[in-house]
């Protein structure tokens, strides 16, 4: 055996076609240059160069080396235009705070163009409450001259990006707001303005203009500035409640009749009695937060409360004289007539679906954070939103299990298909392995919007 790196005509991610078309379709490149004001010859061409961007983190980079795999084969031949990573390390070096909302702009009008692509992809008309689910994670970074980077509540030394999503029962998270701190930075610093603007950008999408929207977070977010924010922009909120000792007070007024089983780790369902037995149980009390405030920023509500049976009694002298609990508090404005306080309980605990694109995130793009400069940061954490919402619509297009499938997995099935590039009757021909296994999938996305160009399996 021996290998020869000498075949111009090979590519090893034919799947760009087909998202980078949608991506175009979307108006991303377009959007990128009437709204980037990026000065000098470092900002030339800022369209190019941030699709040049997306396309690489699409296709798995997570450095700006990295988007050197553009640069291969046969893929001067499938695209124009396609940067060198240190003229995209200049691009992106050259941004100041002023050209990162610039870039929050284009990513919020590309969600709008994508939604258009895919209707499915945050479906109207759902019923209910559209789920707005707000939180921060940390991103670990290494070396002493990353600007901003700092220990915060983890414990790890990184930057904090506090992200923004939507999403219904019938369809996967898309993020719709994001933004990069210091790695100090408490968890709800501006989260107020990321929430007014992550409702507004879910009321561009088509349909959503007059949904019901829910936003959800945890207790890092229960204060008067994140939950004014939402009430304001004309959403409801589900958020976890501290245990402060006005909670405990109001938890410790509800009657014991009012206790409901719910269905909770290792529940059974009795046919007989038509009841979960479970050892968690539910109820809720009428609670105005911030009552200690002025009238103006007091929020009347619901105080959902969970409570389980405290298992661990090691500590105690006594333990068989009287149950212990351990409470959960959710303080929601949701309409009682859409959620009850069971549904009320179970809807905020899917608030964790958050934490797997957090994840996934961790597991593309935002492996690294790959500049030393802040800004710079700022902007690849907006760029590699796009590429995720850009990902997750491809996935939802070429349908099949993909509609909910990680980036890795999408990317692994469709966008990372080697193929051969040759040229018929003036038209390119993608000649693509034979009997690859997503095929199906592979073509349906390659065959939305407009007429395709010749791909055979060979």
């Amino acid at each position: 055996m021996s290998a020869s790196f000498d075949d111009p005509n090979l590519v090893s991610a034919a799947g760009l076609v087909p998202v980078m078309r949608l991506a175009d379709e979307a108006g991303l490149t377009a959007l990128a240059q009437d709204q980037m004001t990026v000065a000098g010859d470092k900002g030339a061409n800022a369209g190019a160069k941030i699709t040049t961007l997306i396309a690489g983190m699409v296709a798995g980079a997570d450095s700006i080396i990295d988007m050197d795999q553009l640069r291969h084969g046969g893929m001067n031949r499938l695209f124009n235009q396609v940067y060198a990573p240190s003229t995209l390390g200049s691009f992106l070096r050259s941004f100041t705070f002023g050209h990162i909302r610039q870039l929050d702009a284009v990513a919020s009008r590309f969600l709008t163009g994508l939604a258009a692509q895919s209707p499915v992809l945050v479906p109207a008309d759902t019923g209910g409450y559209v789920l707005v689910d707000v939180d921060d994670t940390i991103i670990e970074v290494h070396g002493h001259q990353k600007q901003g980077a700092g220990f915060g509540y983890s414990g790890v030394r990184g930057l904090n990006a506090l992200l923004a999503t939507v999403t219904t029962p019938d369809s996967a998270p898309v993020v719709i707001a994001q933004r990069l701190r210091k790695g100090s930075c408490g968890s709800p610093r501006g989260a107020g303005r990321l929430i007014a603007d992550a409702i507004t950008t879910t009321r561009r999408l088509p349909g959503l203009q007059h949904q019901k929207m829910l936003v959800r977070a945890n207790s890092a977010f229960y204060g008067r500035p994140s939950i004014h924010a939402a009430l304001t922009a004309g959403a409801d909120v589900s958020i976890t409640a501290r245990m402060t000792p006005n909670i405990q007070n109001a938890i410790a007024t509800i009657p014991d009749t009012s206790w409901e089983t719910i269905e909770y780790t290792d529940a059974l369902f009795d046919e007989n009695t038509q009841r979960w037995t479970s050892s968690a149980e539910v109820a809720e009390i009428p609670l105005v937060a911030f009552a200690s405030k002025k009238e103006a920023d007091q929020v009347p509500g619901r105080l959902v409360v969970r409570r389980i049976p405290e298992l661990n009694k090691k500590d105690l002298d006594q333990p068989g004289l009287f149950d212990l609990y351990r409470f959960h508090a959710v303080f929601t404005t949701a309409d009682s007539g859409l959620i009850d306080t069971v549904a009320a309980d179970k809807t905020h605990q899917q608030h964790a679906i958050i934490e797997q694109v957090n994840a996934d995130l961790k597991n593309s793009a935002l492996a690294h954070m790959p500049s030393g400069k802040f800004t710079a940061n700022a902007a690849w954490l907006v760029l590699a939103v796009m590429a995720f919402n850009l990902t997750r619509t491809a996935g939802t297009i070429a349908a099949g299990s993909m509609a909910r499938a990680t980036t890795a997995t999408i990317r692994h099935r469709i966008v990372t298909a080697p193929a051969r590039v040759a040229r018929r009757s003036r038209r390119l021909v993608l000649h693509l392995p034979e009997g690859w296994t997503w095929e199906s999938q592979w073509r349906r996305l390659f065959d939305h919007g407009h007429s395709p160009p010749v791909v055979v399996s060979s």
